[in-house]
């Protein structure tokens, strides 16, 4: 774009310097100019230049703000210089100015402000065409009411008109069209993916202020933005050769030349993703162009000289750009000379091939077996031919396997004589090497295959028949559903096990201890009658389980599994599960009594009926007592399911306390956030509890009146008193563990329709005789106790607990009492303290499918808004519910373009060279 007046004048800048490499933003900027006019590359790298501007290429930007940005900076750097022709360069070739023009209305003063422009930014939106933009851009507006324009003339405010007049133009014209607006409504930029008609021929005269200027210009670039949204898609530049008059398309590495030195849009209007409110694109005359992409327009100044085509590159970037040709040159003749010795190794192996191709089949004359994997390989002239492999057609006893005839090629000894010789392997597999053993064992397993579907109707016929007397043998109903199936894969396991070669299988070495493995797991599977085996190994108690059958049957079941277990009809079941069966009945029974006597005995504390509160003292008492929430959990627990739980013994009030033996709650947090742990218990219950459980530790809480005369406040007292050091340290704890979690659960709801959603408290876990969560869970095996609730030593003595072990018990009860319950909407996200909002937003995109750009975030009323602070600073807790508001999509991000890329609030240039100045 610049004349060759001004091309030397920029290149002599810096001529002075001898036998160096660019260093600065414009240095890098003159060697990229003349490798662009003297490199032999098709096409040359800027990365040399992007690394000077400090640009991450991972990370898209706007090519209008770096328009500006970027000649504002060379502008900046090069009215350091000296020379006049290079000082000026950026202002000759793209400045032009005009002015705010008010008049005022009542006196008709004008005020003028003077400005100038590298560029003008056009309004597109509610246009067709670039000349209606343009003359909206200089069109008049009024200022009335509130608006009005204080003259300095009349000394008051007035109605007035103001516009901008443009007083000159640049030779290189730069239009912007403004294609990304600010969206009210979503608080993000849009894309307007309307057409635009602009002509390659503009003529400016009309629109300055002085005519007869001559202001033609003729279209030199056009910048397309590819892609639906604002914060992804694709550049695509298409820029005119001012000597020769055609037109280039510059995709990345690939530069295309139109046809006919026409500019050609259509193609890539084609590709823009497709939208529902997609309009048809208006008829073009010629000499005109339509675009619904076109981001940039580039005029440039007709005029009768034709620029220059070569200009002067100083010797110490030619020096540069020579050396850059040099390693194009040698790159070149490396590339050529690994194409011909590919283009020779293929025409040596095109005439192996047509040598040996007719002498592969064998006749009457010896032949060898060849795998035909190799053979494929070595017709392949793109790979290198390996050694023939044979190994993965060989049985166990290191011979050719009967059924890998199907992988293998029979060649003539002629052939797999010239193979061997050249490229080795083995083993060689002659006529004599088929395995006869092999053979015969597949003959015979075939055989019983045949075989087992007669004896399969035999043994159903059997089966109708009633047994008699001691004659039968007991058999599992399972094994007997299933033994036809079970003897065809033991028949198949047999036939495996000849597959492997000496520990190989298939040509690959297989881990002895893991094949063993694998084998006996699979036998486990595999043994028939093993279904009505007790744990001691004898004949089950349940006669459900198990089937008599007659002997003739049990003989014909035994040629199939000879090492299944046998069981005459007269034997008896294991005496052992007898034993353990009626301990079992009558644990059972002990249990229902025991629940039944505890329910009866605590019917309120059951049903979590008339519970006493501190908020709301009873006045019919002054002595509260406290017991963990858990312990009535676990209670609550067994009396619904005597059976599937161990009775609790212990009341487990250690738990509330601090190793030193104090209490760990206040008064007013027992009230509020540490209601959910304890559990309030009347005296009255206090004395039942007393009796059926083991209690460790007697809390409670006394109410007193407090005053000389007239009692004027009431206290209350604990017993054991508070612990204030231990208190402390576990609030620190707890608010550090709440900062530093990692993979807990949060939940996100959505919000439709902008209605109100209330957030769900947590279920309480004072739960009525419906089946909890918590119910699900199976009992603790015999012999797995809580230290808790089923200590051993029974009296009162004081269970001794280290801080940390009350930690991890409160972390237990907080997960518990916490624990929130998922309603529709909703969805469960693993997230950790040091995650960033921003890496959540991404999380809720995939579950979502809502964009982090349009995703409003606020959890108990805050709004969550710095996508570089972590959830723990946030606030973000473990079980936390965080409201998600969805902006309407701008377009269909799931058709989004090939290089779409996740949005988060922009930091533009931040950062880079650009703004270094």
């Amino acid at each position: 774009m610049f004349s060759r007046k001004e091309d030397v004048a920029f290149y002599m800048f810096c001529s002075f310097l001898i036998d160096y490499e660019p260093q600065t933003i414009c240095e890098h900027l003159q060697y990229l100019f003349a490798l662009l006019q003297n490199s032999n590359r098709r096409y040359i790298d800027p990365s040399g230049f992007v690394k000077a501007l400090g640009l991450d290429t991972g990370q898209q930007q706007d090519a209008q703000e770096f328009s500006k940005l970027f000649m504002s900076l060379l502008e900046d750097t090069l009215s350091k210089q000296k020379n006049p022709d290079v000082r000026n360069i950026v202002q000759q070739q793209f400045c032009g100015e005009y002015a705010y023009v008010t008049v005022c209305n009542q006196c008709g003063r004008e005020s003028k402000l003077l400005s100038k422009f590298y560029e003008l930014e056009l309004n597109i939106q509610g246009h067709k065409q670039l000349t209606d933009c343009i003359s909206e851009f200089l069109k008049e507006e009024k200022l009335e009411g509130d608006n009005r324009y204080f003259c300095e003339n009349c000394q008051s405010k007035q109605n007035a008109t103001r516009k901008i007049r443009l007083l000159s133009l640049p030779c290189t014209l730069n239009l912007q069209l403004m294609r990304f607006v600010f969206d009210r409504q979503t608080g993000h930029k849009k894309k307007l993916n309307t057409y635009i008609g602009f002509s390659e021929i503009l003529d400016m005269e009309p629109y300055v202020e002085h005519k007869g200027g001559g202001y033609v210009y003729e279209l030199s670039a056009v910048l397309i933005h590819r892609g639906v949204s604002a914060y992804s898609g694709h550049y695509i530049a298409h820029v005119k050769d001012p000597q020769s008059g055609e037109w280039y398309k510059f995709n990345d590495e690939d530069i295309e030349k139109m046809e006919g030195k026409k500019l050609q849009l259509g193609i890539e209007e084609d590709l823009a993703e497709p939208s529902k409110s997609q309009t048809r694109k208006p008829k073009c005359g010629k000499g005109t162009h339509c675009s619904r992409n076109a981001y940039m327009l580039v005029y440039r100044l007709q005029t009768q000289e034709k620029p220059s085509t070569t200009v002067q590159v100083p010797a110490f970037l030619q020096e540069l750009v020579d050396r850059d040709n040099s390693k194009f040159e040698e790159w070149c003749i490396e590339m050529a000379e690994m194409r011909k010795q590919s283009v020779d190794k293929g025409k040596a192996k095109h005439e192996e091939v047509k040598e040996l191709y007719q002498r592969l089949p064998a006749g009457a004359e010896p032949y060898e077996f060849v795998s035909l994997e190799w053979l494929q390989k070595w017709l392949d002239e793109s790979t290198p031919t390996k050694p023939i492999d044979n190994h993965a057609c060989l049985c166990s006893h290191d011979k050719l396997h009967p059924d890998k005839i199907s992988i293998m090629k029979r060649i003539s000894e002629y052939a797999a004589d010239i193979f061997y010789s050249r490229y080795g392997g083995g083993p060689r597999l002659t006529v004599k090497a088929l395995c006869k053993e092999c053979v015969v064992e597949r003959c015979r397993v075939l055989r019983l295959k045949n075989q087992l579907n007669e004896d399969y109707k035999t043994v159903n016929n059997l089966l109708k028949a009633t047994v008699k007397g001691n004659d039968g043998f007991w058999v599992g109903k399972s094994s007997l559903r299933s033994w036809r199936q079970l003897a065809l894969e033991q028949l198949d396991e047999q036939d495996g096990d000849a597959d492997q070669s000496n520990g190989k299988m298939n040509g690959n070495t297989l881990n002895k201890d893991e094949s063993k493995e694998e084998r006996k797991e699979e036998e486990e599977e595999l043994n028939f009658n093993e279904d009505i085996l007790c744990p001691h190994g004898e004949l089950c108690i349940s006669e459900n389980e198990r089937r008599l059958v007659s002997k003739e049957a049990w003989s014909k079941l035994q040629q199939y599994f000879p090492r299944a277990p046998e069981f005459p009809s007269y034997k008896e079941c294991c005496s052992q599960c007898k034993i353990l069966e009626r301990e079992g009945e009558e644990n059972e029974a002990l249990h229902k009594m025991i629940a039944n006597e505890q329910k009866t005995s605590l019917p309120n504390l059951f049903q979590d009926k008339n519970r006493p509160c501190l908020s709301n003292w009873p006045e019919d008492t002054d002595v509260l007592y406290i017991v963990s929430q858990f312990f009535v959990e676990e209670w609550r627990k067994f009396v619904r399911k005597p059976t599937r739980c161990s009775p609790v013994s212990s009341v487990g009030n250690s738990a509330l306390l601090c190793p030193h033996g104090g209490l760990m709650f206040t008064f007013a947090s027992m009230t509020k956030e540490d209601s959910k742990l304890i559990a309030l218990i009347w005296p009255s219950e206090w004395q039942t509890i007393q009796k059926l459980f083991v209690v460790d530790h007697v809390i409670k809480i006394t109410r007193s009146e407090v005053g000389d005369v007239n009692p004027s406040e009431t206290q209350y007292t604990s017993e054991p008193k508070l612990c204030p050091e231990c208190r402390e340290g576990l609030l620190c704890q707890q608010q550090r563990d709440l900062r530093e979690y990692t993979q807990a659960t949060i939940y996100v709801h959505k919000v439709v329709d902008n209605k109100k959603v209330m957030k769900d408290s947590a279920p309480e876990l004072n739960v009525s005789s419906s089946e909890t969560e918590e119910d699900k869970e199976e009992a603790k095996p015999d012999g797995e106790k809580d230290p808790d609730f089923n200590q051993s030593n029974g009296g009162t003595k004081r269970q001794k607990i280290s801080h940390q072990n009350y930690i991890a018990y409160q972390k237990q009860v907080i997960r518990r009492s916490m624990r929130h319950r998922k309603v529709r909407g909703e969805k469960a996200l693993l997230v950790s303290a040091n995650q960033t909002l921003k890496e959540l937003k991404i999380q809720i995109m995939h579950a979502f499918s809502v964009a982090p750009f349009d995703q409003n975030l606020s959890i108990d009323g805050k709004i969550l808004s710095d996508d570089c602070a972590t959830l723990g600073t946030l606030g973000v807790i473990p079980e936390s519910v965080i409201l998600l508001k969805a902006d309407e999509p701008i377009a269909d991000y799931a058709a989004m373009d090939d290089v779409m890329q996740v949005c988060m609030p922009e930091e533009g240039f931040k950062g880079t060279g650009l703004l270094g100045h």
